[in-house]
């Protein structure tokens, strides 16, 4: 046997297995899953060469917003979209830490970025304690006029 006859008939195998996983939906579950780890890998790439000095600290900026943003769409294939109800304040957030990484691992210590990291993620913590009060705010007000009703009425004795 010939060595190309050889090569033609592992491409002709490889491309029968490719075509029969296609049509049994192996790649499509793949896909489905896994397509955030195409916004992820570059965020830690991006990471990697600046590790290793390859890439200046200006590159963290993105670094941190894909890796961010990887991760929250990883988890919500994993856990489910509408997750994204309450995780929104996410895309705000990953704005912030890229900023906040450019901030911690520039020589020059820019001001400006640490500014608005901390602004952001003020927003975005104020807007994940929105949504929370929001959603289960109902169950915490209950408790909260439960408990001062019972301050009121057994906690403090009043003398008449």
């Amino acid at each position: 046997m010939s060595r190309n006859q050889y090569s033609v008939g592992i491409l002709i195998l490889a491309a029968g297995v490719v075509i029969l996983l296609g049509k049994l939906g192996v790649f499509s579950f793949i896909g489905n899953l896994f397509w955030p780890l195409l916004i992820l890998i570059p965020g830690v790439l991006l990471h990697v060469f600046f590790f290793g000095r390859m890439l200046p600290s200006a590159v963290l900026v993105p670094a941190g917003i894909l890796s961010t943003y990887g991760l929250l769409f990883l988890f919500g294939n994993i856990a489910g979209w509408g997750s994204m109800r309450y995780l929104w304040p996410v895309f705000i957030l990953g704005v912030a830490i890229g900023l906040y990484e450019y901030f911690l691992f520039d020589m020059s210590k820019p001001r400006g970025a640490q500014v608005a990291a901390m602004v952001l993620a003020v927003v975005a913590l104020a807007f994940f304690g929105m949504m929370l009060l929001w959603n289960g705010g109902v169950y915490f007000i209950a408790v909260a006029l439960i408990a001062l009703g019972a301050w009121l009425a057994f906690g403090r004795r009043h003398r008449w």
